[in-house]
């Protein structure tokens, strides 16, 4: 579960990037995340990841919150970023490894997982390339593979599909649907809203920092009943906000 109670951050001492947001992710489902550029998604998952503190409230993972016990909540998650361009030369398996140490992930469990991951990504052929030599789609598996190595309980994703190709994205979005189905939690952004529509429980919508809507999908076109498109209704939505 995830608890955000009344987080704002503010940048330059007067924007505020996010502005007393609250919402709770429960277990069991997954999550969207969306909103238009610049809405403040990015800066929400920094702060739910403590890469940055909120300046007001707190944010708990599986009751652990973030800024007060830093370490304890980070073995709550694993999290893709928004940007795959890390440790770029390293090789792969050193990237897993390292990231395996981090977690403590047992070497046979780690092995085992290793090997599924990279089968179900196709990147068996690149875990003995440097990341550095990597397309963008093939950072973004590298990523996703060093942030699930650990099976954590919470899974922090932003824009986890992009650069990924058309058999990555299904076998993404079936692991998140299977850890969502073990009471799991599963929470990501994304700008693609036909993605939200078919594999989201419910969606948080997000605009100048600030919830605009959180729910079902039935319950957000009961809301805007104007129309049953998802992409016309979240117009509508940060339209009006």
């Amino acid at each position: 579960m995830i608890e955000i109670k009344n987080v704002t951050k503010i940048y330059g001492g007067k924007n505020k990037a996010v502005d007393g947001l609250s919402i709770t992710i429960p277990t069991g489902e997954i999550v969207g995340f969306i909103g238009p550029n610049g809405a403040g998604k990015t800066t929400t998952i920094r702060m739910m990841t403590g890469v940055l503190t909120p300046d007001e409230g707190e944010i708990l993972l599986n009751g652990t919150d973030i800024v007060k016990e830093p370490l304890n909540a980070k073995k709550q998650f694993g999290i893709v970023p928004d940007n795959a361009d890390i440790f770029l030369r390293l090789k792969g398996i050193e990237y897993l490894n390292f990231m395996g140490d981090i977690y403590d992930v047992a070497s046979s469990e780690r092995k085992q997982r290793i090997e599924d991951m990279a089968k179900t990504f196709e990147m068996e052929h690149a875990l003995n390339d440097k990341i550095l030599s990597y397309s963008h789609g093939m950072r973004q598996k590298i990523v996703i593979m060093g942030a699930l190595i650990c099976d954590p309980d919470i899974w922090i994703l932003d824009e986890p599909m992009t650069g990924l190709d058309p058999q990555s994205s299904f076998s993404l979005k079936q692991m998140m649907k299977q850890h969502a189905a073990k009471g799991k939690t599963v929470f990501f952004s994304t700008h693609v809203l036909e993605v939200a529509e078919k594999l989201c429980d419910k969606v948080a919508i997000i605009n100048k920092g600030k919830i605009l809507f959180f729910g079902t999908l039935e319950e957000l076109r009961e809301t805007y009943k104007s129309s049953d498109s998802l992409e016309e209704i979240f117009l509508e939505a940060i339209h009006h906000a």
